[in-house]
């Protein structure tokens, strides 16, 4: 926990980014009958519907930077969890020296499936320009982005998508529409402040 809360100290540097990563499944749900509205503007949805199957959102974001992104995948294993790596090295971050990665800890995150992935060149130039900081077991409240897959849920996707294309379509306008109002995390939880409230651990 503390080595998380460190992290979380440190001052902004663009150059050596903060990034957290989390991600979390959606149901996609169609309609069986076509809401509507009523003359005084109240929509009525019929309580039936239809399972189109699930997608993962990976969230990416960088608290100081007020920067995130969000990826859609159709699951959650390691090798979806090494393409978001991959991505946010070679895409979004190409030219910071160092990337600090915060991500739960899960069995899937593991730095061999970007082995399985890439080439054993490509995949070793990703792994050496992060560094990789787990939360603790039943601490991923630690996480950044746990935050924003909340704050995506009940501004963009509470309701029913459809599909896939729907579901990018609508995340990709809610994190453009944050990073253009460059929306920070100012993280208070320190680490003085948890040897305090967390004394009993």
């Amino acid at each position: 926990m503390e080595e998380v809360l460190d992290v979380y100290a440190r001052p902004y540097n663009p150059n050596k980014p903060v990034v957290c990563v989390d991600e979390s499944p959606k149901q996609l749900i169609s309609e069986c009958r076509i809401p509507f509205e009523n003359s005084k503007g109240t929509t009525y949805t019929d309580y039936e519907y239809k399972r189109e199957g699930t997608v993962d959102l990976y969230m990416v974001a960088e608290p100081l930077g007020g920067r995130r992104e969000v990826l859609v995948k159709d699951k959650h294993t390691r090798l979806e969890w090494a393409e978001v790596v991959a991505h946010i090295a070679e895409n979004m971050y190409p030219s910071a020296e160092r990337i600090t990665l915060v991500n739960d800890n899960l069995s899937a995150h593991k730095k061999s499936a970007l082995y399985e992935l890439f080439t054993p060149e490509r995949a070793r130039a990703i792994i050496e320009r992060i560094e990789f900081v787990n939360t603790p077991k039943h601490g991923s409240w630690l996480n950044i982005a746990e935050c924003e897959l909340s704050v995506l849920t009940r501004q963009a996707v509470n309701g029913r998508i459809s599909s896939k294309d729907e579901m990018i379509k609508k995340v990709t306008n809610w994190y453009e529409t944050r990073n253009k109002n460059i929306s920070k995390v100012d993280w208070q939880f320190t680490t003085q402040d948890a040897r305090i409230k967390l004394k009993r651990l």
